[in-house]
């Protein structure tokens, strides 16, 4: 491999990692939307799709492999492959995490619908994993520490959406029977496991916003 061609694998390994955000970000949006409208057909598109995500995943996987074993990049370079597979894989997770909330849409009955802020929760998170693409897509290392300030915020909403589903879980038991409140809980842990997912979401758009700013400054500040 010349070392133009070399230089252009690195650029090419970029631009499919980006691609790749890109697709789960708008996979991601649907499922979120699915728990909104508990459109089914859009659930199952998202559960259908996530074969394509994981094999582009081994595909960016194998090309990181390759450039490391074949090429010997210098450290910069070297990072930049690192980080970009490192990327990859807190995408395909975020990918995963879709999946997770699509699944929860198809299962809801919706017995119990608190209102504690899961659209709003679900737009931050996503914003949060776009921004941090875009990151990664420019070298945007100040972009990255204003990505990772974001995330405690969101964590704040989600810390006050667990406790609102709690508050109200109480008020259904004092309103109703015991066994009523049985009937619910299936609901419950399903609107506290989309809580949980969705604050990973936002954890793993932090990760590639520290991946992208160890790649870009060898600054290592953000990765826990």
């Amino acid at each position: 491999m010349t070392r133009e061609t070399y230089q252009q694998s690195l650029v090419e390994l970029r631009a499919d990692v980006t691609a790749m955000g890109e697709t789960v970000v708008e996979r991601l949006g649907m499922a979120i939307d699915s728990l909104a409208t508990g459109d089914e057909a859009v659930a199952r598109e998202v559960i259908d799709g996530d074969s394509a995500v994981n094999e582009t995943y081994l595909e960016l996987e194998r090309r990181c492999i390759e450039l490391v074993a074949l090429q010997q990049p210098v450290a910069s370079d070297l990072r930049f492959v690192a980080a970009s597979f490192k990327i990859s894989t807190d995408i395909e997770r975020i990918g995963d995490l879709a999946t997770n909330l699509a699944q929860y849409a198809l299962a809801a009955d919706r017995t119990f619908t608190p209102d504690v802020g899961l659209d709003e929760i679900g737009r931050d998170a996503t914003e949060l994993v776009e921004r941090s693409l875009e990151a990664y897509a420019n070298g945007d290392a100040d972009a990255c520490r204003e990505i990772a300030a974001r995330d405690d915020e969101i964590d704040a909403l989600c810390q006050r959406a667990n406790h609102a589903v709690a508050r109200d879980l109480i008020e259904e038991e004092a309103l109703g029977d015991a066994w009523a409140v049985e009937e619910l809980l299936d609901d419950v842990s399903r609107v506290l496991l989309t809580i949980r997912d969705l604050e990973r979401v936002a954890d793993h758009a932090v990760n590639i916003a520290a991946r992208t700013l160890y790649a870009v400054e060898n600054d290592t500040e953000l990765i826990y």
